[in-house]
């Protein structure tokens, strides 16, 4: 079976990860295609090409042409409404979902006008709203290319996903996790989607042996405030919803990119009824200013 992938240290990482779950739960050999995306040739910043989608189209295209059996991406990469032709088979058991701060000091302690390197809007507003005083700037690249900014000097810290730096062993030069309470995750920040095409029902069946029903609960009512509120993976929104079995308990956040003001809510309900929490949720925060402070995005 050939499981499509970006090209990239972290996605390559990941897809072997998936790769081994199911080689080692069905015996199945799985075999890695590498793909490049446009999100990983342009040089834009993420906000500019429109954030969502711009490392799945190619992948699509290779599963829609038959080269490729199943693709995985980062969750958070993929855009809310689902394309018909391809079904998120799986979602497996859901990593950290926290963002963490490489540099050599923690985020508290960084001299004021220090440089903070990153990519996503939605964590310069974050960042912003805990300390106004450092100077962030966005930032394209690998992980590798981001740390290496930092080990150069030429960035005082960088913010990445802490489940990325953990799945290609980068974990130790970690100098702070920032807990949800102080930054919302990216809605689905942290999971893994296998997609393959909906045609293919034999090979839903067999992927589907890796979905864990709490993660997938938890994304979509993250994912489904994201579309809601009509925003892409490049929006100053963040989200976080755990399943503990019974209840499904979610929180969300828009934040002005100035980060002076927020609009931010929380909801519980059933995990049956998770695309319902997360677009009530959203409603509630609309009715509160969040499709206001959306409007006001720039860099």
């Amino acid at each position: 079976m050939k499981l499509g992938t970006r090209r990239s240290l972290m996605a390559t990482t990941q897809s072997q990860m998936v790769a081994d779950l199911y080689t080692a739960k069905t015996g199945q050999t799985i075999e890695l295609v590498g793909i490049t995306t446009f999100g990983d040739v342009s040089k834009a910043q993420l906000s500019q090409l429109g954030g969502t989608g711009v490392f799945v189209s190619a992948l699509r295209d290779k599963l829609d042409e038959g080269e490729i059996d199943f693709a995985v991406h980062s969750l958070k990469d993929l855009p809310t409404k689902q394309d018909p032709r391809f079904t998120l088979a799986a979602l497996p058991e859901r990593h950290d979902v926290r963002d963490a701060l490489v540099g050599r000091t923690k985020f508290a302690d960084l001299a004021p006008g220090a440089k903070v390197g990153t990519g996503s809007p939605r964590r310069i507003a974050m960042l912003r709203a805990l300390r106004d005083d450092l100077d962030y700037v966005p930032i394209r690249g690998n992980a590798d290319t981001r740390i290496g900014k930092v080990t150069s000097g030429e960035l005082d810290a960088v913010v990445l996903a802490s489940a990325g730096l953990t799945r290609i062993g980068r974990q130790a030069e970690i100098s702070q996790i920032f807990e949800v309470e102080e930054m919302l995750p990216a809605p689905g920040q942290g999971a893994l989607a296998v997609e393959c095409l909906s045609t293919r029902s034999d090979l839903v069946d067999f992927l589907s042996v890796l979905d864990d029903p709490r993660t997938r609960s938890a994304v979509t009512a993250e994912r489904a405030v994201l579309s809601a509120l009509e925003a892409g993976c490049s929006a100053p929104v963040g989200a976080f919803a755990l399943d503990d079995g019974h209840t499904l308990n979610l929180t969300a956040a828009v934040v002005a990119l100035d980060g002076r003001e927020a609009v931010r809510k929380s909801a519980a309900g059933s995990p049956s009824e998770a695309m319902e929490l997360g677009r009530e949720l959203a409603a509630a925060m609309i009715a509160e200013g969040a499709d206001r402070l959306m409007g006001e995005q720039s860099l």
